[in-house]
């Protein structure tokens, strides 16, 4: 088992959903929406974000793009999975768990603005501003962290620790 330190519990976690999942019902007033949950680290964050929106109707679609090996970013994007649905003339939103360097979401954000949908916004769970190397314009924020490793809540170490109902970081 891996050594974590508590960043935030359960509660904390889903208090902050509830308020983004509020913010983006009133932005989208009874829209329709196609949400798109980035896997596999945002599957958590996407139902429990999805699950507290009332007030927005959402079909969802999921890709599947990556540009870390182990615990290092390779600055390689890997796109395996793509959307499955048409998105041109579609409200749009990517469901990110976390946006670090800024590589993968910046060649997310393009790939799905060349399908043309009318507009295209940006929730994610955790922001680790202070690493950033390409600058992305993200529309909901759930927490910023610092520049540690964080597992639990959709986080892996090694593909592990995602099914934890916290997130912590990594302690060695």
């Amino acid at each position: 088992m891996v050594n974590l330190k508590l960043l935030y519990d359960e509660e904390t976690i889903q208090k902050r959903i509830q308020e983004m999942a509020e913010e983006i019902d009133r932005d989208y007033e009874g829209k329709s929406i196609l949400a798109i949950c980035v896997l596999r680290g945002a599957i958590y964050f996407a139902v429990d974000l999805t699950k507290k929106m009332k007030n927005t109707s959402i079909e969802i679609d999921f890709v599947r793009v990556s540009s870390y090996s182990g615990i290092e970013t390779t600055g390689k994007i890997d796109l395996t999975l793509d959307v499955s649905e048409d998105l041109k003339d579609r409200d749009v939103l990517i469901i990110e768990d976390i946006i670090d360097t800024g590589y993968t979401l910046s060649f997310l954000k393009k790939h799905i603005l060349e399908k043309n949908p009318r507009t295209l916004k940006v929730a994610v769970l955790a922001d680790k501003e202070e690493r950033r190397r390409v600058p992305v314009d993200v529309d909901y924020v759930g927490f910023k962290i610092p520049s540690k490793y964080i597992v639990g809540y959709g986080f892996d170490y090694n593909n592990t620790c995602r099914n934890l109902n916290y997130i912590g970081t990594l302690e060695n």
